[in-house]
């Protein structure tokens, strides 16, 4: 390799759906890993809901439209939680203001 590392990445061996791919990671291999056998998942998932085998690009893509159908619920899902806690401190700043006024 002709590129220089500058010591936090590294290269890690996954495989997804069959195929084996290195990956250069900045990040803790073992997240690397959990990402990809992740992948893998909701590509076998996809398939196993098919009647007829499909070609890896069509599975790829039906499963990223899974994997973002949960991201954009789990974001929605934070957004509405993050919405609450912060009516509920607003609240209670008002209480606390009230006390120390009398």
């Amino acid at each position: 390799m002709s590129e220089l590392m500058d010591g936090s990445d590294s290269f890690v061996k996954v495989t997804i759906y069959g195929q084996e791919y290195t990956i250069k990671a900045p990040a803790d291999a073992t997240y690397i890993k959990n990402i990809a056998e992740y992948v893998d998942m909701k590509m076998r998932e996809v398939q196993d809901e098919m009647n007829t085998p499909q070609v890896p690009a069509k599975v790829a893509i039906l499963a990223a439209m899974n994997i973002s159908d949960e991201l954009f619920s789990n974001k929605r899902t934070t957004e509405k939680m993050k919405n609450e806690v912060e009516g509920k401190i607003s609240s209670l700043i008002e209480i606390v203001d009230e006390v120390i006024q009398q």
